[in-house]
């Protein structure tokens, strides 16, 4: 059951925007903090000075460096998401029932988390299904979601709802993460013998979190645009309506040469985010610091910084337009770069993570907003726009992730990955200069 309530109406865009609450928990304890930290500590191997004496992962019958293993695992999920988006958002926009589709991935995704609680080399075929199925989950039910934009939000409020709802994602996600990190640091407090289980106990408080809040997000969203009937025919729709759509961005010079510099500068942007806890597992000296706390707290920092990078780039955007604002920040991402390249000890990388963070939100909010504006006024299957924005996005992924996972393999540091992200964002600079302002 839900509640019908009109485009633009307060309650409706703030459950829209508390989906993001609801499934940032994966991002972050997933995607960057705490699994990332435990990857390491089950695949790596360390000398009493805490030099690595070997970090290779055997798997179906291969070796492979363990950065590279999940890196490639990682970008065949993004691969995957990329072939299915265009049948799902087809389908949803069609027969008009994009929240089952949501709804359906949210807890393919949760349900996935809960089972990496039996993560461990010698079944590590199930430890990965599970991570690659969770992945799949999370972005794949962003398709739907991020469709929804349109529908539920006129244009004047879309950047503001957008950056709303990674606002809430950032909080919401910093909060369970904190009570993880009470439970890991403090086990004896809970009874547990180690840190072993409070580890794994975090990621099926991850599914539960995310399961149980998108349930204020369902009750208000509507099912979708249209009624039709679910025909065969209509299975391949999503790929017809993607021909369509190529075929506009062709006479839509504004939206084509946007996307394309979305397409490229989004490589970097997302393959950062991924790698950024494997950077300082591997590349950092902590000395005496517990590498686990420093890097958790570097990862919350990144977060709480983003809820106040995401509300200045939307007010930027508002005095300065979206552009000229993405422009600002993508030159400000090739700096960081540069610096991540140089940086060695823990206080150089938590400067990094509070630039980081101030950019990480106002770049990921900004660039669902302009994509959105940019829209045909008339554009009815805005899950097909989406489809196509999202895909561009995903290979985006699987290029820059391949790309540093074969660094990874060949030069065994991160830091070459993190010095060649800079030819994406330059190329997505010039891309965005030719961009034009006016339709």
């Amino acid at each position: 059951m839900s509640t019908i309530l009109p485009k633009g109406h307060k309650k409706l865009l703030n459950a829209w925007a508390f989906y993001d609450w609801a499934n940032s928990v994966y991002n972050l304890t997933i995607s960057s903090a705490i699994f990332p930290i435990f990857w390491g500590a089950l695949t790596i191997i360390k000398d009493d000075d805490g030099t690595i004496i070997n970090d290779t992962v055997r798997f179906l019958g291969y070796d492979f460096n363990n950065d590279s293993l999940i890196s490639y695992v990682t970008a065949l999920a993004f691969l995957v998401v990329s072939f299915i988006s265009p049948f799902l958002s087809g389908i949803a926009d069609y027969v008009g029932n994009k929240k089952n589709f949501l709804k359906f991935f949210c807890y393919l995704g949760a349900v996935s988390c809960i089972g990496l609680y039996w993560f461990s080399l010698e079944h590590l075929w199930f430890g990965l299904l599970c991570y690659f199925l969770a992945l799949i989950g999370f972005w794949a039910s962003l398709v739907f979601y991020n469709s929804y934009l349109p529908d539920i939000a006129f244009p004047e409020q879309q950047d503001a709802i957008s950056a709303k709802g990674y606002s809430l994602g950032y909080i919401g996600s910093v909060i369970l993460l904190i009570i993880n990190l009470i439970m890991i640091l403090k086990f004896e407090w809970f009874g547990f013998e180690d840190e072993g289980t409070p580890t794994r106990l975090s990621f099926v408080m991850v599914g539960v979190w995310w399961i149980l809040f998108s349930q204020y997000t369902y009750y208000y969203l509507p099912k979708g645009n249209k009624k039709d009937v679910l025909t065969k025919a209509v299975i391949f729709n999503g790929f017809k309506e993607l021909k369509m759509i190529w075929h506009a961005l062709q006479k839509d010079v504004r939206l084509r040469r946007y996307l394309t510099s979305f397409f490229v500068y989004s490589m970097a942007v997302q393959t950062i985010m991924l790698i950024a806890t494997y950077f300082g597992i591997e590349e950092l000296d902590w000395g005496d610091q517990n590498p686990t706390t420093g890097l958790i707290i570097s990862i919350l920092l990144i977060q709480l910084v983003a809820v106040l990078g995401a509300i200045l780039t939307s007010r930027a955007s508002s005095k300065f337009g979206n552009i000229k604002t993405l422009i600002t920040i993508n030159f400000i991402w090739i700096g960081i770069c540069i610096y991540a390249y140089t940086i060695t000890t823990p206080f150089q990388f938590y400067i990094a993570a509070a630039i980081v963070g101030l950019v990480m939100g106002g770049i990921q909010a900004l660039s669902r907003s302009t994509y959105s504006k940019f829209l045909p006024k008339d554009a009815v299957d805005t899950a097909s726009y989406f489809s196509f924005y999202d895909v561009s996005e995903k290979i985006g992924i699987v290029i820059g992730m391949f790309s540093y996972g074969i660094i990874a393999q060949l030069t065994g540091s991160v830091r070459y990955s993190i010095l060649f992200l800079i030819l994406f964002f330059a190329i997505g600079l010039i891309l965005l200069f030719r961009v034009p302002r006016n339709k």
